[in-house]
């Protein structure tokens, strides 16, 4: 698949793009996928390619994440989120799926709210950050059980992001993430959500997913066997789930107490 690398200002801070599939504003449906703390683009890319390549994909790595060069601005939840959103009227994006993972989360909901026009939908895989887990402390031991389960290679991409990202801009992130109340925002958003889970999920856990799902117009997917990074681990069964909800919201029959489980499945 070829994939072109482009680095652009929004807003005044660097953000580094990575698109495929169909390029340019179109009226084809374009997937923005979200990293979440400490991340880049990379633990996203099998999801990246198992999605259609019909569609117009961009994976994005946001300020400071991925080697990019760290604001001296503190750009907060909303902040970050309001960057998102003008992201998509400087590439002319009329039609997105914002797809978030884990703080990434976050930044979706908030890029959704401040660019409603765009917005078709959202996807929140692994979102955070539930009651239990709003510390500092509580989010990293989470964390720390998390990478008991995942995959080496799953592991190596989160631990040398975590090395390029640096302590200091993870840590201002993280804070503004354990403060930030996901379900505030996500009872504002105007667009049909999916939300994904991995089975295993220690971050994510299986009543927060579910309370956030009965807050909204929109789905719940859990994948059996399946850890936080679900996306890097199961791109194909992650990609199958956005396509439904995409095509659900095509045929404009988003149910908001629609919830599912899905055989797992292993990339």
């Amino acid at each position: 698949m070829s994939t072109l690398r482009r680095r652009i200002v929004v807003g005044g801070h660097a953000v580094r793009l990575h698109e495929s599939g169909v390029t340019g504003p179109s009226d084809a449906v374009t997937y923005l996928l979200v990293h979440g703390v400490g991340m880049s683009h990379r633990y996203l890319r099998p999801l990246h390619e198992a999605l259609p390549q019909s569609a117009r994909l961009i994976s994005v790595d946001l300020p400071g994440f991925g080697g990019l060069p760290k604001p001296v601005d503190d750009l907060d939840v909303p902040t970050m989120g309001r960057l998102l959103g003008e992201l998509l009227g400087l590439l002319g994006v009329s039609r997105c799926i914002l797809v978030g993972h884990s703080m990434g989360v976050q930044w979706a909901i908030e890029a959704a709210r401040s660019a409603p026009d765009r917005v078709a939908g959202v996807v929140l895989i692994g979102p955070v950050v539930d009651e239990r887990h709003r510390t500092l402390v509580a989010q990293s031991r989470a964390l720390a059980v998390d990478t008991l389960g995942e995959s080496p290679a799953a592991n190596a991409v989160v631990f040398t992001d975590y090395v390029r990202c640096g302590i200091r801009w993870y840590l201002r992130q993280a804070r503004h993430m354990v403060a930030y109340p996901t379900e505030d925002g996500i009872v504002r958003l105007s667009a049909p959500v999916l939300i994904i889970r991995g089975g295993d999920d220690p971050v994510a856990g299986p009543a927060w997913c579910r309370r956030l799902r009965s807050l909204v117009d929109g789905a719940l997917v859990e994948l059996p066997g399946q850890q936080h990074n679900v996306q890097y681990s199961a791109p194909e069964a992650v990609a199958a789930a956005i396509e439904g909800h995409v095509a659900t919201i095509s045929a404009g029959a988003v149910s908001p107490r629609d919830e599912r489980r899905s055989p797992a499945s292993t990339s």
